[in-house]
């Protein structure tokens, strides 16, 4: 009789382990949604709260582009000065929503596949780059495609 309850403990522990393995994926995975959305589509897409887009990209984020085969780079400070003229010259642009593809998430790496769309068109793929630092998610890198 003890034997089937030790076994059935240590069934029970292992069964576990995957389900708070996959709870913890469940909230990262949350989180990194939260954060594109506010931080990158909310901010930067529509213009929003710049302060919590600074506070979703890491110091160092580089958007990189292909321009006629050549590779162009827009650091963070450059692309956040970008839309905080734009939105202090009262420039409205079109509402741009997302629509998330996969959230790929390994430890304290993560990528994000998203859509962008405008006015019911899809305007761009997105491949976002995250860490896990000490204070949370932060946007590391792009890189995209124009539709």
């Amino acid at each position: 009789m003890r034997t089937h309850r030790v076994a059935t403990a240590v069934l029970a522990a292992l069964l576990a382990v995957p389900a708070a393995a996959l709870a913890q994926g469940q909230s990262d995975e949350d989180a990194i949604k939260a954060l594109v959305q506010t931080a990158y589509v909310d901010g930067l897409q529509n213009l929003g709260d710049l302060d919590r887009t600074r506070a979703g990209f890491h110091a160092d984020f580089v958007l990189l582009g292909l321009r006629d085969g050549a590779l162009t780079r827009l650091p963070i400070a450059e692309w956040i000065a970008s839309a905080a003229k734009r939105k202090a010259d009262g420039v409205k642009p079109p509402l741009t929503t997302c629509k998330f593809l996969n959230v790929d998430v390994t430890g304290s790496a993560a990528s994000v596949k998203l859509e962008l769309h405008q006015n019911d068109r899809r305007i761009f793929t997105d491949y976002l780059s995250l860490y896990k630092f000490p204070d949370g998610w932060k946007i590391v890198g792009k890189i995209y495609y124009r539709h």
